[in-house]
């Protein structure tokens, strides 16, 4: 039983000095070996290797995909004409030597983010002191980019190498500092509504003038109309007074009998109309008495 027992004991310790001895290198990852807290060797290919167990040897693994750093600072820069800007930028990024990233910069992927992010907000700052607002939103940020990259790559690649290869840097947005943005948007809505103002204004004017305009029309349309109806009026009247001259011409009784029928209709226009007359002596009355005509025109009543 107790054999039994060591033999199991030693089959466990055995596995677990040959899994200690044993490590796995992914293909996204370098494996970096340490003999004694010394960089022995760099495993670049994945798959399966063999150490010995610690601590005389270990193994750490490092990143070897393409990386993204995003800015988080939010202090402004000064461009060119003294204005604050903010900028959000990204870098893309990669380590390429293990043995020198490690021995100048870090053990890790956090400690190399640190660092660049330092290095390209100051070269972002210089840059940007060389140039004013109108230049980093034309055409030329992409040579601003490519400066900056530039600058970034001296700085990764000086005396002391990094081992990381930056592979491009971009500029995602420029903004004015919170309380200049405020003023430019109080600025655009000032201008907005003066031209607003004036569009109504001008408006108003055009439709005073289009209101002038017809209101001219009309009274030139009424006063012709107007001359032309008292042309029409007046020639009908001449017509008429024509006519009715050549009918009485043509029976002189007729007509003084129709005078005296109009002198009637006046004389009875109205209700409360009063008439004195001798109807013996008066010639007024006398188509009524069925003799003939008057002579003469009939007088007018008394009221």
């Amino acid at each position: 039983m107790n054999r039994v027992g060591l033999i199991a004991t030693s089959i466990l310790v055995a596995l677990a000095l040959l899994s200690s001895m044993v490590f796995v290198v992914d293909q996204r990852q370098f494996g970096v070996l340490y003999a004694l807290g010394q960089i022995k060797d760099v495993i670049t290919e994945p798959g399966l290797n063999f150490k010995l167990p610690p601590p005389f040897q270990n193994v750490k693994y490092i990143d070897k995909r393409l990386l993204t750093l995003d800015s988080t600072d939010t202090e402004p820069m000064l461009t060119a004409e003294k204005q604050r800007v903010v900028i959000d930028w990204y870098v893309r990024w990669r380590i390429t030597d293990p043995s020198e990233y490690i021995r100048n910069v870090g053990e890790n992927e956090n400690a190399g983010a640190m660092q660049l992010n330092r290095v390209v907000r100051n070269a972002f700052q210089e840059e940007i002191n060389k140039r004013t607002v109108k230049e980093l939103l034309s055409l030329k940020r992409e040579a601003l980019m490519a400066d900056v990259k530039r600058e970034v790559l001296e700085s990764v690649r000086g005396a002391k190498p990094w081992g990381v290869d930056v592979v491009d840097v971009r500029i995602t947005r420029v903004d004015y500092v919170e309380a200049i943005t405020e003023s430019v948007y109080r600025r655009m809505e000032a201008e907005r509504k003066r031209v607003a103002n004036e569009l109504r204004s001008t408006g108003a004017a055009e439709g005073e003038k289009i209101r002038a305009d017809a209101d001219r029309q009309r009274e030139i349309t009424v006063a012709n109309a107007y001359r032309d109806a008292q042309k029409v009026k007046g020639e009908g009247d001449a017509q008429a007074a024509r006519i009715y001259a050549d009918a009485f011409g043509k029976d002189p009784q007729f007509a003084q009998f129709y005078r005296s029928l109009d002198a009637y209709k006046a004389s009875f226009n109205r209700k409360g109309d009063v008439m004195v007359v001798d109807p013996g002596s008066s010639d007024f009355f006398r188509a009524f008495r069925g003799n003939a005509a008057p002579s003469a025109q009939p007088s007018g009543p008394r009221k």
